[in-house]
């Protein structure tokens, strides 16, 4: 396995995530597994980034460990979020609650209350940013009902804001989890798998909606993906993890078929089954769209 050095960034436009040292094993004695091992990342403010890696890699859990939803071994590393601590030696930071709010979650399986309105389900964007007794009255003015209506026409689909969230497609209800992330004013998107259960064209259009956020607005996001193809069109660098650890952080269109199955072999193959490749021959000649408009 290639071991790709891993560049500084130190940069000019300040750090949005930092993670260092982090170590993370499930189990008991006996039973045991570490899910990540040592692992060092840096994302600098308005970045958007690829994180890759076939199926048990570690890549979720290094997601839900820098949204503060899992905390790393005792006495492992530290995280942190716009320049302030979210956890070190395997406990969250005072504050994190207040931090939280500033990162933004894109799940698999879109997390939208179906039985509410598309409308509804954006305010649930506010609920870290307005008082307890109003989020949970679901009391909402105008002015941030206004805000939600602008984030859902962001994304192409304002014209169902009052149609409840189940009878929707797959690919809207991501663009609406993507637009509760505008309301909530997230500095940094973590999408996990966001396409991973769509058709092709739902998965171009969300990931054309995170495309523009990132242009439009400066926020920083992490996607993480199973195919490397849309990596390549979307995202400038890639990470891309093995066995709990990172083994590549470098420009997207580094991660050539050859590097593909120099890092994962056999798995290779399950990187690249999207629209864009059936087959690793399928990278070849695959334009980077990054900026497009």
């Amino acid at each position: 396995m290639r071991t790709a050095e891993q560049p500084d960034r130190s940069g000019t436009r300040g750090c949005a995530v930092r993670v260092r040292g982090l170590n993370k094993t499930y189990g008991s004695l006996g039973a045991r597994r570490q899910v990540l091992k040592s692992v060092d990342l840096t994302v600098e403010r308005g970045e958007m980034v690829a994180l890759i890696g076939a199926s048990g890699s570690g890549k979720s859990t290094l997601l839900r460990h820098i949204a503060g939803l899992a905390i790393a071994d005792r006495e492992s590393g530290a995280v942190e979020l716009m320049g302030r601590p979210l956890q070190a030696d395997g406990r969250l930071m005072p504050g994190t609650r207040k931090l939280r709010a500033e990162v933004g979650m894109v799940f698999q399986q879109f997390n939208l209350v179906g039985q509410l309105s598309l409308l509804a389900n954006v305010l649930l964007g506010l609920l870290g940013r307005v008082p307890a007794w109003r989020g949970s009255l679901g009391l909402f003015t105008r002015q941030e009902k206004l805000k939600a209506l602008e984030a859902l026409a962001r994304v192409g689909i304002a014209e169902y804001a009052a149609q409840r969230a189940s009878t929707l497609s797959g690919g809207q209800q991501q663009r609406a989890a993507i637009a509760r992330t505008m309301v909530q004013r997230a500095s940094v998107i973590l999408a996990d798998e966001p396409i991973a259960s769509l058709d092709p064209e739902s998965a171009r259009r969300v990931m054309d909606s995170l495309a523009r956020l990132n242009r439009q607005s400066g926020v920083t996001i992490i996607v993480c993906l199973h195919q490397v193809d849309y990596a390549l069109r979307y995202c400038a660098r890639a990470v891309a993890m093995f066995d709990g650890r990172i083994v590549f952080d470098g420009r997207s269109d580094q991660l050539t078929p050859a590097f593909l199955r120099e890092i994962y072999g056999s798995d290779s193959e399950e990187l690249c089954i999207s629209s864009g490749a059936a087959s690793l021959g399928g990278l070849d000649g695959l334009a980077p769209a990054w900026g497009a408009a």
